[in-house]
């Protein structure tokens, strides 16, 4: 694995996968999809990769924040490797393929951290799908997001279907998945798949600075926020009102909680200890 230090930042102790690059600045973990020559396209080994990475960053108390980008100056990610896929098709029965495929797929969703998708150049089909499981999404403005599947005879199958939906609405999903066009960045943002435009040469800072502030806030309280947002979309909101009270009582048990009103009140920046 290649680390990228920036300045004032420390790589961390994980293990080495090929198909990403990771670098540290501050409490912002920063993972750049690094197969550039197929376009950042998604294989099992980076599918598994990822899992495992997201995984120890999840357990490493240093790290308040993730970016997601792609490698490269063409795209974020053009989805998934169809070359291995056709080969898997003909090598693997349904039921097991939908098992090694789906069955580490969730990396992202089910992180309880906040990350940031930093989207450069094309976002396609499993590219678009990985923002989706992003909880902000940052775009370059000359990126572009395409669900292309149907031109190939498939659908989307990461849970592009579902959160697109969930995201931008049924009728606007039905028009980017149904016909397969391209939506460039502008217009994205303005359906709301894309939550920050930004010239192409400041994405990623840009992503970065915004991760930072997230971090130095209280680790537990934005885990604890993040799990009521995310949780309460699927609930009434009658139910998602009680798990936002069950969890603000949780939270009001925590060190952080007795520490942020006493720095308020000696005019000092807090020392959050993430418990």
């Amino acid at each position: 694995m290649q680390y990228i230090d920036p300045p004032n930042s420390s790589t961390m102790p994980l293990s080495e996968p090929e198909t990403l690059l990771l670098a540290r600045h501050k409490r912002v973990a920063v993972i750049s999809l690094n197969r550039p020559q197929a376009m950042n396209a998604i294989n099992l080994q980076m599918r598994g990769e990822l899992f495992d990475l997201l995984g120890q960053l999840r357990q490493d108390s240093e790290v308040g924040a993730v970016v997601l980008t792609g490698a490269g100056e063409r795209a974020f990610s053009a989805g998934m490797d169809l070359r291995e896929f056709a080969k898997v098709m003909q090598e693997t029965s349904l039921a097991e393929m939908r098992r090694f495929r789906w069955e580490r797929g969730e990396g992202l969703s089910q992180f309880d951290k906040p990350i940031i998708a930093a989207v450069n150049g094309l976002a396609i089909g499993g590219g678009v799908e990985l923002a989706l499981q992003c909880d902000i999404c940052f775009a370059a403005e000359s990126a572009s997001f395409a669900f292309a599947e149907v031109t190939r005879g498939l659908i989307p199958g990461n849970g592009g279907t579902q959160r697109l939906a969930r995201r931008i609405g049924p009728g606007a999903a039905m028009d980017m998945i149904l016909s397969g066009r391209t939506v460039a960045a502008d217009e994205a943002a303005r359906i709301g798949l894309v939550d920050r435009l930004v010239p192409d040469a400041q994405l990623v800072e840009r992503a970065v600075e915004f991760a930072e502030q997230i971090a130095a806030n209280a680790p537990v309280a934005v885990r604890l926020a993040k799990k009521a947002i995310n949780r309460g979309l699927d609930l009434p909101i009658e139910q998602g009102l009680e798990l936002e009270r069950d969890l603000a009582t949780f939270a009001y048990t925590t060190d952080d909680a007795k520490e942020g009103p006493r720095a308020f009140a000696e005019k000092r920046s807090p020392n959050w200890q993430g418990r």
